[in-house]
């Protein structure tokens, strides 16, 4: 009996140690926030067939969203900072879930893309809104390991819907697949308003608890430290997420197999980031940011080129889970980086700006990939990709070597 109570705290100690405080609600959150605007990816087959499209048509349905996505962070961060981030992280929860809903009863492909780059306007200030408003509640020292756990919430989302797809969309089809995961997400995020206002917490801008919040700023090379940091941060989300849209396309044409297996694939690129993230967090509270930034960086470009060679589906898990894990490690990693060096007046509009670029860019990058594949195919275009990553990595790391944080 006292061997069970014992065990049942340290469970218990370990629960409230990565799950501290409103943790477990922003994680939610999180996850709401995430899957409306993922459902296009696993269901690409299918919509690319209903309205007959092309690679790069195919690739601006998720570039409409996610670079009107990230262009929408430059405002969401400024607001941030001037009306109730309650208010913004409601609206990246119900609004973005309604606009899913449209998407899913598009008569045409044009009123889809419509919908998608609405949907990614009302999605734009729950990151530079969330992310500081959780990370003022945890002390500076666990801040990367709090801000991995919360990107959890993502990370599931973007594991959930490709699993739930492959089993679901084929009975449901893919219009029936929108309404099922939007409708609860609405409701969701009516019930979050409620929730925070409740426990009165996001009802100011800048709110931040002064014995928990700290900043170390050194002036010397810092501005140049933080445009190299950043500037790796974001290729690698971009790079990455980008080439992970289009694997549900090359499972069914390259390499001749079946859509819910191509979900199914897409979902292992972003199940390593379940634990990639708090890991990866936490060994950067441990390590430093900058070590853990160039490792995952200079190990992303490689992985993508590798994915041109591969001629047989049960080769993929290996690299996309890899592959996924160096982008899930990246984002926390980055966000405790820029929220560690910014004033806390300006950092969610710093982070609006690095939402922005990490975002958006997968929004320009997406149907540039779809233009490479519909002249050279898939293998020439992951190739290009993996190529151009690594010496994006290389010119940052100039400035970052040697350095810890």
């Amino acid at each position: 009996m006292k061997i069970a109570d014992k065990t049942l705290q340290k469970i218990k100690a370990l629960y409230k140690g990565y799950f501290p405080g409103l943790v477990p609600l922003f994680v939610l959150a999180h996850l709401m926030h995430h899957i409306p605007g993922f459902i296009i990816q696993p269901l690409m087959p299918d919509i690319r067939d209903r309205f007959g499209l092309d690679y790069y048509q195919a690739g601006w349905l998720t570039g409409a969203y996610t670079l009107s996505y990230g262009v929408s962070q430059l405002p969401g961060g400024w607001l941030g900072g001037r009306i109730a981030p309650r208010i913004l992280i409601t609206i990246g929860v119900a609004g973005v879930a309604f606009c899913g809903l449209l998407v899913g009863i598009s008569p045409t492909y044009l009123f889809m893309v419509f919908a998608l780059i609405l949907m990614g306007i009302l999605g734009g200030g729950y990151h530079p809104t969330a992310s500081p408003l959780l990370a003022d509640t945890i002390p500076v020292e666990k801040r990367g390991r709090a801000l991995g756990v919360h990107q959890i919430g993502g990370t599931l989302a973007n594991a959930l819907v490709p699993l739930l797809a492959a089993g679901l969309a084929v009975w449901l089809t893919w219009r029936g697949f929108f309404a099922l995961l939007t409708i609860p997400t609405i409701g969701y995020g009516i019930y979050l308003y409620f929730v925070l206002k409740k426990k009165n917490v996001g009802d100011k801008p800048h709110h931040a608890d002064a014995t928990t919040f700290s900043i170390h700023i050194n002036p010397q090379g810092y501005i140049r430290r933080m445009t190299a940091f950043v500037t790796m941060g974001t290729a690698v989300q971009v790079f990455v997420f980008s080439t992970l849209a289009f694997i549900p396309l090359f499972v069914v044409d390259d390499l001749k197999e079946k859509a819910w297996l191509g979900s199914l694939l897409l979902s292992v690129g972003h199940i390593a980031g379940l634990l990639a993230g708090p890991i990866g967090g936490t060994i950067s509270d441990r390590k430093g940011k900058i070590p853990v930034m160039l490792t995952v960086a200079l190990a992303s470009g490689p992985l993508i080129y590798l994915i041109s060679l591969v001629h047989f589906w049960w080769l993929l898990p290996f690299l996309l889970l890899a592959l996924g894990a160096c982008m899930y490690v990246a984002m926390p990693v980055s966000e405790s980086y820029v929220i560690g060096n910014a004033s806390q007046r300006n950092r969610s509009t710093i982070l609006g700006f690095y939402y922005f670029a990490s975002r958006g860019g997968a929004g320009l990058l997406t149907p540039l990939i779809g233009k490479l594949a519909d002249q050279y195919g898939f293998a020439t275009a992951f190739t290009i990709l993996g190529a151009a990553l690594f010496v994006i990595t290389l010119a940052c790391s100039v400035f970052l070597w040697g350095h810890k944080d």
